[in-house]
């Protein structure tokens, strides 16, 4: 996957937001006004931070060498993700799970109104 691949799966779903809230570099996707994923458009390859269970978290990080504590970032809950060498589901997997977690933890007000959107 590339920037451009990332950037359309996460825009198709309900909700979502892009911005550039820390600098001209790193893309910042939100649902609900909250982030679920960050993406550095300057660093090769491409690395992606993404929200994950604590305890998937771990077991992430154990099998694939490309997934670490994210930086900057609360590393219990946020892993960053190299692209190179991960396959496309897991990925996508990945993305997924970020926005479902973030979505989640949003007000019932916000999920009906970005639902019903």
């Amino acid at each position: 996957m590339d920037a451009n691949e990332v950037l359309e799966y996460c825009l198709a779903k309900k909700g979502v937001s892009e911005s550039f809230p820390f600098d001209n570099e790193t893309l910042v996707l939100k649902v609900g006004g909250k982030m679920f994923l960050l993406m550095s458009l300057a660093k090769q390859p491409l690395q992606i931070s993404v929200k994950t269970d604590p305890e998937w978290s771990e077991e992430l990080r154990e099998q694939h060498p490309q997934i670490t504590g994210a930086y900057h970032m609360n590393k219990t809950h946020w892993n960053s993700v190299s692209i190179d060498g991960l396959n496309r589901e897991l990925l996508l997997k990945l993305i997924d799970h970020s926005y479902d977690l973030v979505f989640q933890t949003l007000t019932s007000k916000i999920r009906n109104t970005i639902i019903n959107a």
